[in-house]
């Protein structure tokens, strides 16, 4: 590819103090453009101005000149508009001339937003770009098979464009992580965001092998095409006013750049390597980076050190209490709590006799634990719980016997259809909803049916799907249920009526 060149006064417009108005008058002429409108009259640009934000006051004398200026950096082009109609010759020297961006100064326009972007954009290492490359070149693969030209032209300038997005992120992404790795912040923030940086990068390099994987196959399913024929097509699907060579050279050169990343023609290493090696080496960097500043935060402990924190705030305590106090806090030297304690039998010991020869004195486990002795009071009364169990008991007969009585109900006697039942007490349609659950909620078997039972084993309810179309209405006491009217055979243990 040949080099970047550019006339070396394309950007001078951009120095100086008043460098303001020119850059405002250029995107007032670029937000037109993207209107289509291309050749503005000075009171089109005063208006242009105002919608781009350009809010100071400009008199006739500053805007021509600046308009001049643009000119004379050959950025403008100025005709005369015969097309009007002008009442006077003031009217006519201010309203006759029309500006428009030349060659130049649209590519000057384009340096200075590509340079803003640039400045305020932030890369990412995104898998989903990774995934849509894999996918438009599995489509283009599909394309070459049995499409159209004007489709492998519009896929391939997909492809070209999820590429151009994944090499712009990744260079953007590893400029800010170099520069993440140098920078010097509050350590809180610092931790914060080199933390969620490491894990970004993990989560990365955990599909990055298999979406590179998926883009190389794709890439030699393509190359076995021929990508010269590949190129030819998109050409003629590109229906351009002047086809030429610099088209298939630039496709060429882009294709080569896609290689480049994932299949190396020449067997070098590809591109995407150095990305993941870059990224594994950023990990090792920043964890142990983070390490350090844990270490950092681990202030280095001593007894000497602590004593001579605590010696200072001896020196700063006011009052005598208060340094009782610290003493006792510190030391734990308070008066015994147990020298309160007396023999069972305090006439058989000498009030003369000292502690070490004294009988010793039983001390409470909870006195030395938690610095309380027991309490001993009289048993509180047990509660009698006789009938309160006599009364469960009976209930749970009734319920036991309200729940025989429901299965008894419920059971068949052979295959029925739901709505064969019409009437249920809300109780044993309870029973019945819980039967159904229970059944739809097993595997269908090779006949069709459903099979479940209940836990305790006594009662088996098989369910087979109903007609098509055929809805159950069942009435109970709360209301009325509908439904598909399954076919049902509900069997309790030793039959039922």
């Amino acid at each position: 590819m040949d080099p970047f060149r550019v006339p070396p006064d394309l950007f001078r417009f951009t120095d100086g103090s008043r460098s303001g108005l020119p850059l405002a008058i250029l995107h007032a002429f670029g937000e037109a453009n993207e209107r289509l409108e291309t050749a503005l009259g000075i009171d089109d640009v005063r208006t242009e101005l105002r919608a781009v934000g350009w809010l100071e006051t400009l008199a006739d004398e500053d805007l021509v000149s600046a308009l001049d200026q643009l000119r004379n950096d050959k950025l403008l082009d100025v005709v005369q508009s015969h097309a009007g109609d002008y009442r006077t010759a003031s009217e006519y020297e201010r309203r006759n001339l029309q500006y428009s961006l030349t060659r130049l100064g649209e590519a000057a326009y384009a340096g200075v937003v590509r340079a803003h972007e640039v400045l305020n954009a932030t890369g990412a290492l995104q898998t989903a770009t990774l995934e849509a490359l894999g996918e438009r070149l599995g489509e283009l693969a599909k394309q070459l098979e049995d499409g159209t030209d004007r489709r492998v032209f519009g896929t391939l300038t997909e492809v070209e464009s999820h590429l151009e997005a994944f090499r712009d992120n990744t260079k953007r992404f590893n400029g800010d992580l170099q520069r993440l790795l140098h920078a010097e912040a509050d350590l809180a923030t610092f931790h914060e965001v080199k933390a969620s940086t490491v894990a970004y990068l993990q989560e990365f390099l955990n599909d990055l092998e298999h979406h590179t994987h998926t883009i190389a196959t794709r890439i030699k399913e393509i190359d076995d095409h021929g990508i010269d024929r590949v190129h030819r097509r998109a050409l003629n699907g590109a229906t351009l006013q002047s086809p030429d060579q610099r088209w298939l050279r630039t496709r060429k050169a882009r294709w080569d750049g896609l290689r480049a990343w994932f299949l190396p023609e020449d067997g070098a290493t590809p591109r995407v390597e150095d990305l993941h090696q870059v990224a594994r080496r950023a990990i090792i960097t920043l964890l142990q980076v983070l390490d350090r500043i844990t270490e950092s935060r681990r202030r280095a402990s001593s007894a000497v050190a602590d004593f001579r924190e605590l010696a200072r705030w001896f020196t700063v305590v006011p009052a005598q209490e208060d340094l009782h106090r610290l003493w006792s806090t510190m030391f734990g030297l308070s008066s015994a709590r147990h020298a309160h304690l007396a023999h069972a039998d305090p006439e058989v010991v000498s009030t003369t006799a000292s502690w070490l020869d004294a009988p010793p004195v039983e001390v409470s486990e909870l006195l030395r634990s938690a610095g309380r002795t027991e309490r001993f009071t009289k048993t509180g009364r047990v509660r009698d719980v006789t009938e309160i169990r006599a009364a469960r008991a009976v209930r749970a007969l009734e319920e036991r016997a309200e729940l025989e009585a429901a299965w008894s109900m419920l059971d068949t006697g052979g295959v029925v259809r739901l709505s064969a039942f019409e009437k249920l007490d809300h109780t044993v349609f309870e029973r019945l909803l819980d039967l159904l659950g229970q059944a739809l909620g097993t595997a269908v078997g090779a006949d069709g049916t459903r099979r479940s039972t209940t836990s305790d084993g006594q009662i088996e309810i098989v369910l087979r799907p109903p007609p098509r179309g055929a809805v159950a209405r069942l009435t109970t006491t709360s209301g009325v249920f509908r439904g598909p009217d399954y076919e049902i055979e509900i069997s309790t243990a030793g039959g039922g009526a």
